[in-house]
């Protein structure tokens, strides 16, 4: 059985992207918005891992990751942010705050995969 992703994005695109490109490995999960996810989360829903982009309306990535990180049974699920944002700032900001990762929107999604299977083999080990 797969792993399951849950990619969180408010571009479409992105969300269609990504969700074609992990398809193969994963089961893909894609929600629209930081609430979207959460909802999702809390109906009983664990992924393997978290890929979300950071500048989302009604729920930016910051205040994501401190709802996963509350979150008592999905806190430990690594999280990669996405974002258009090149500021150190607020990359320290999303690592402080729990962010496993942080990939720089433009990405390859060759590099994204290998974040995140590195992540996931932390994991296992």
């Amino acid at each position: 059985m797969k792993k399951v992703l849950l990619i969180v994005d408010d571009e479409p695109a992105m969300r269609l992207i990504l969700e074609h490109y992990f398809g193969t490995d994963y089961q893909v999960v894609t929600k629209a918005n930081g609430p979207e996810a959460v909802q999702w989360l809390e109906s009983g829903n664990c992924p393997a891992a978290i890929v979300a982009d950071y500048s989302m309306p009604v729920m930016n990535g910051a205040r994501f990751i401190q709802r996963i990180r509350a979150d008592k049974v999905c806190h430990s699920v690594p999280l990669i942010i996405l974002s258009g944002k090149d500021s150190s700032s607020t990359r320290i900001e999303c690592l402080k705050m729990g962010a496993d990762d942080y990939q720089i929107k433009p990405f390859s999604p060759e590099e994204l995969a290998l974040r995140l299977q590195n992540l996931l083999n932390r994991v296992r080990a």
